[in-house]
This record gives structure tokens, sequence and C-alpha cells, in this order.
């Protein structure tokens, strides 16, 4: 197997002051997980149980693990806790989008905002798919932007919603390419939920080639 095959290395890591019992409570249970893990779609459940419980091997307090070698680790104390997610692989290209790590990315993001910001209510997502370019997509998120690695973007929004971005090009990059943005947000009523989900539907056709918005109530893209 060459460097390219072999999958890449990544260390993406989070800091949360928030104790490490409740963190990897978070990390392990799947009533929490499915309260910032992922994004609502008709098999979030079965995804959830299939990665961190069927697939998961407990190798040490505080770490799980997965066939690929990887693993996720909780250390810290009562009072701070840091979240890892690693795998060991190819160092040949560490410029390599890889999916997994990106992936990670926006989900400890999303883990923070749970355990920090403890929002009210139920999770419901919007998730939003397309091909377009980095500028298009940052204009629409309108609001105080940070940079998480070089293909991720977080904001909370006025109306204290997470809107996590992630793309296939970097953030310097002004081709096009696949993007996907996460909104989360919490305790809303249909009503309420379904205005947000219009706004973000309405805004995100013009921007992005084949573009789809799912919830829970419609297929996975």
């Amino acid at each position: 197997m060459t460097d390219r095959e072999t999958p890449k290395s990544y260390h993406v890591e989070m800091s949360l002051p928030v104790g490490r019992d409740e963190v990897w409570d978070a990390v392990t249970q799947p009533a929490v997980l499915r309260q910032w893990f992922g994004w609502d779609y008709d098999g979030l459940d079965a995804e959830i149980q299939h990665i961190f419980v069927s697939e998961a091997t407990f190798l040490a307090p505080e770490r799980m693990g997965w066939a690929d070698g990887s693993y996720l680790e909780v250390t810290g104390d009562d009072s701070s806790t840091r979240v890892r997610a690693v795998r060991d692989g190819s160092d040949a290209d560490p410029e390599r989008y890889d999916a997994v790590e990106e992936g990670w990315r926006t989900f400890l993001r999303q883990l923070r905002f749970l355990l920090v910001e403890r929002p009210r209510g139920a999770r419901r997502t919007i998730y939003l798919t397309g091909a377009g370019t980095w500028p298009q997509v940052l204009n629409a998120m309108c609001g105080d932007i940070t940079r998480d690695g070089d293909r991720t973007v977080w904001l909370v929004d006025d109306d204290g919603h997470l809107i996590v971005a992630g793309g296939r090009e970097t953030l310097d990059s002004r081709g096009a390419g696949r993007l996907e943005v996460t909104i989360s947000t919490y305790g809303l009523d249909d009503t309420a939920f379904e205005v947000v989900r219009k706004r973000w539907a309405e805004r995100w056709a013009p921007l992005a080639r084949n573009a789809r918005v799912t919830t829970a109530e419609t297929p996975a893209p």
C-alpha cells in the first residue's frame, strides 16, 4: 500500500471548561450523542449505535478506538477536559483532504457548544450540501466567523444557532468544491424550525450547485 493509499494521520483536539466525567458520558451515551453528533437524518440513531456502540472498543479509561487504529480520548479533571480524535497513518501529504478528520472538527465543535452553552430543548438540525466556493458560503453565514483548521469555520448567529461549515477546498481557495453546512438549533417547535429551514433553503439554493437541504423529515443526501 502506498502512502497515498494509507489513511492520513490526523489529530483533532478540543478543550472544554467542563468536567471529564460529563464529557465522557457525552461521547458514550447515545441519548446525549444525538444532541451533538452529526446531523438529523433517517439513519442517525443507527449510525450512532454502529460507531459508538457496536464498532467501538474501550482501550483504556476514557479512551475508545476503532478498527482503523483511530481513537477518541478524554482527559482532564473535574473542571476542564480535553477531547482528542486521533489516527496514526501516513504523513506524506498532510494537506490532503480527509472526510473523517474534517468530520471530527465539526462534531467536536458541536459537542463543545452543547456542553458549554447548554442550549435548552432537543436539537434539530438543517444540513446543507452542494458545490460552491468559500467566498459564497462565508457571505451566506453573515456573522463573526471563526476559522478552525484549513477547511472549517463556525459561528453562533444572532438567534443562538450554531453554524459549522466545511469544504473539500481549503479556506484560501477560490475554486469550487463540495461544501457542507450544519445548522444546530435547540428547543424549536415545528413552526419556528420551519421558519429557520425555509430561510436557509432560500439562501442556499442560489449559492451552490446541486444544492440540497436535509432535515429529519428528508432522506439522507
